[in-house]
């Protein structure tokens, strides 16, 4: 669980995820627009580090991984580049009917995903986690989707329980007719029930199997990211909540976008943004003050490319300290230094307007 820091306080950072070498699953989700691909990103980057192999896969349909890389991905794993055991991939999480229309079950499947919301993508993570399985990389990362998605992907092995027992229903009620179809119409096997029956069981196993591994606390873990506001605030805990519910494991959060306190800012704007973001953040501390809390600067570029996150990777292992303090000679120095540029700017525009109108 969360390493202790000398006062008490878990250690601020994601150490413990790295030191943790009985993991094979992280998963990192949260929020739409908090930051979950550059943090899946780095934190695949950090475990290549210390691990024999590393996959990152992206099951948003909103795919970033290639951006936050700026490498194109594929749903086949891809070495990234300035790596020799780390690789990425992005997946939709969707059936694809080009899949299964050389098996003719697409009238089958289409009956099954409509009465079954959910289970195509539940069939589709099946396909893509008996992929991976066959891999044997040292651990895989997520950047799943936004939260309600990844809860629905938490439920798949009860969704593909209700798909079976809705092919089983099926079976019941037209497993002759649909027998004396397939060989009025030369389909052969293809659309035999029993082989459906035995595709889903056999997505079934893998799904149980791997759920199974969900549940253990040594092999998988889940990173919540979040930002120091009101609707991520909730956001996070209704989603801790429900890993509770489904006997998930999570004890790292990472606050992202954070404006610190120390930091020498003079806009009226951003100070009342800072105070607003530490109540928030206090608040993250008093809910899960037995979670490993790391918190990272919000930057004025964007983390694009495989050098820029590994530059900022450094704030997941160190807690981030601002480079001036308020108050001190330097920061006093370097204002001084901002205002009189900024004079400067000023004066030039406003000479370059009194030109323009004596022109005029």
């Amino acid at each position: 669980m969360a390493v202790a820091e000398a006062d008490g306080a878990p250690d601020p950072t994601v150490r413990n995820l790295l030191e943790q070498e009985s993991l094979k699953w992280v998963f990192v989700g949260g929020k739409g627009g908090v930051g979950k691909t550059t943090c899946s990103s780095i934190l695949s980057i950090l475990l290549a580090s210390a691990r024999q192999s590393v996959l990152v896969i992206s099951t948003d349909p909103a795919h970033n991984l290639s951006d936050a890389f700026q490498q194109r991905f594929t749903k086949f794993p891809t070495l990234v580049r300035g790596f020799n055991n780390l690789y990425a991939m992005e997946i939709d999480p969707k059936v694809e009917n080009d899949d299964f229309a050389n098996e003719g079950m697409e009238g089958f499947l289409s009956e099954l995903t409509n009465a079954i919301p959910g289970v195509d993508e539940a069939m589709s993570f099946a396909e893509m986690l008996k992929l991976v399985q066959t891999m044997d990389y040292s651990v895989v990362v997520f950047d799943t989707a936004p939260t309600g998605h990844t809860l629905r992907l938490l439920q798949f092995p009860a969704t593909l329980e209700k798909g079976l027992e809705k092919m089983m229903a099926l079976k019941n009620k037209f497993g002759g007719l649909l027998n004396q179809a397939t060989r009025l119409f030369g389909l052969g096997d293809e659309l035999n029930e029993d082989a459906m029956l035995g595709r889903l069981e056999g997505m079934r196993d893998v799904i149980e199997q791997v759920n199974r591994q969900f549940k253990d606390p040594d092999l998988t873990t889940f990173v919540c990211v979040c930002i120091p506001e009101f609707l991520s605030l909730y956001e996070t805990e209704r989603l801790v909540q429900e890993l509770a519910k489904f006997e998930i494991d999570a004890h790292n959060i990472i606050i992202n976008q954070v404006l610190f306190d120390e930091e020498a800012v003079e806009s009226k704007l951003l100070k009342a943004r800072i105070k607003m973001q530490q109540k928030y953040v206090d608040q993250f501390h008093m809910l899960y003050d037995d979670f490993n809390i790391t918190k990272l600067p919000l930057l004025p570029e964007e983390v694009c490319g495989v050098q820029a996150l590994q530059n900022f990777s450094r704030h997941f292992l160190t807690p981030y300290k601002s480079a001036l303090k308020r108050g001190t000679v330097e920061e006093l120095e370097q204002r001084v230094s901002i205002l009189k540029s900024a004079l400067q700017e000023a004066e030039s525009e406003l000479d370059r307007l009194r030109k323009g109108k004596q022109v005029a």
